[in-house]
C-alpha cells in the first residue's frame, strides 16, 4: 500500500477522533491538514474539538482550519444527543494551545490542493459537505486535482435523521448537490457500510488493556457515544463507529466491497429532502464517478485502528 496524501474535514464528534487517530497512527497516511465545519456541534465548538486532538497526541505541525459556521442555504442542525453539548461529552481532553490557521477552512483546502501535484490527495469530508461546495464554487479548479472524495455521509437505503436521510448530508443539502455532481471520483461510504462498523465486548476490552492515554480516551469516548445510542435506539450492541470507515478505505480499499452507481441528491421532497438517491437499476457507465461503500471487513478495520492506537502510543 503506498503513501496517501489526505485533507480531513470533519466536525469533531466522537467518531471524527477515532477517524482522525487511525490517519495519525497509521504509516500509509499522510494527514496534510485538518478542516472544521459547523455539524455535530457549533463551529467554534467542533473547532475547538480539533485542536483538542491534535494536540493531544501531539499533532502539532499539522494546520487546523475553521470553516464554515453555518449551511449554505438552511438553518444550523447539530446533534448534542448524539455527541453532547460539547461534541465530546463523556471525555477529557486538557485545553488546547494549538493555534489555528488564519485561512478560512476552503482556503486551505484549496491552498494544499494546488500546491501538490495533481490527483495525489484525497479529500475525507466526514461532517456536512459545506466546505468541500464552496472550495469547489470558488476554485472549481481543483476538480481535476483531486484523487478522490471518500466521504462518510449518506446511504443507499437507510438515514438516520430522517428515514432516507442521514445526518451529515441533511444538514446541507444543496452543498451535497454540488459535491456530487462535480465529475471528481466520489465513494460514498454511507450508513449502509458504516452501520457494520460495530466494536464489541472483546474489542473494547483489547483497547482497554493498551493502557495508554490515547486508548483511555478512545474507551470513556465509546462508552459514551455506545451508551447514548442504546438509550435513544433500544439497542444492546456497540455503537457503529462512521467516521473511521472513511479513512479505513483510504489506507486499504480492500477492506470494502464497492458498486458503482449514479448519486444525487434530493432537495425538494416533502419526506426525503437529504436523501442520497442511488440509481441500482442498471449496471453503471463506464464514466460514472460515483460509488458506494457495500460490505465491510470489520475485524480488519479494528484491527486497522487498534494497530494505530499502538503507534500512537510509542
Amino acid at each position: 500500500m503506498s503513501n496517501n496524501k489526505i485533507i480531513i474535514d470533519c466536525d469533531p464528534g466522537h467518531d471524527d477522533a477515532m477517524a482522525i487517530f487511525l490517519a495519525l497512527g497509521n504509516s500509509n497516511i499522510e494527514l496534510l491538514a485538518v478542516t472544521t465545519v459547523v455539524g455535530n456541534q457549533t463551529l467554534d465548538k467542533v473547532t475547538h474539538n480539533a485542536r483538542a486532538i491534535m494536540e493531544f497526541v501531539s499533532a502539532n505541525d499539522i494546520p487546523i482550519a475553521a470553516g464554515c459556521s453555518r449551511p449554505l442555504v438552511r438553518t444550523i442542525q447539530t446533534a448534542p444527543e448524539v455527541h453532547g453539548t460539547t461534541g465530546l461529552d463523556g471525555t477529557h481532553l486538557p485545553e488546547p494551545k494549538l493555534p489555528i490557521d488564519q485561512r478560512h477552512a476552503v482556503d486551505l483546502i484549496i491552498d494544499t490542493l494546488k500546491s501538490h501535484p495533481p490527483k495525489t490527495i484525497t479529500l475525507v469530508p466526514i461532517g456536512g459537505l459545506t466546505n468541500i461546495a464552496l472550495a469547489v464554487r470558488k476554485a472549481p479548479e481543483i476538480v481535476e486535482l483531486v484523487k478522490e472524495v471518500v466521504l462518510m455521509g449518506g446511504g443507499y437505503h437507510t438515514g438516520n435523521r430522517t428515514a432516507v436521510a442521514e445526518f451529515n448530508i441533511l444538514i446541507d443539502p444543496e452543498a451535497a448537490h454540488i459535491v456530487f455532481n462535480e465529475t471528481w471520483p466520489i465513494t460514498m461510504i454511507g450508513l449502509d457500510l458504516t452501520h457494520q462498523a460495530r466494536p464489541d465486548d472483546q474489542i473494547m476490552e483489547t483497547i482497554a488493556a493498551l493502557n495508554t492515554p490515547v486508548s483511555d480516551f478512545v474507551v470513556e469516548s465509546l462508552n459514551y457515544y455506545t451508551a447514548g445510542y442504546r438509550r435513544r435506539n433500544g439497542y444492546t450492541d456497540h455503537a457503529p463507529v462512521h467516521d473511521l470507515c472513511a479513512v479505513a478505505y483510504v489506507i486499504d480499499p480492500s477492506i470494502m466491497e464497492t458498486i458503482k452507481a449514479p448519486i444525487d441528491i434530493e432537495l425538494q421532497g416533502a419526506l426525503t429532502t437529504g436523501m442520497t438517491v442511488t440509481d441500482f437499476r442498471h449496471p453503471a457507465k463506464a464514466d460514472c464517478h460515483t460509488q458506494v461503500a457495500t460490505k465491510l471487513d470489520n475485524p480488519k478495520l479494528w484491527d486497522m485502528f487498534i494497530a494505530s492506537l499502538k503507534q500512537l502510543a510509542k
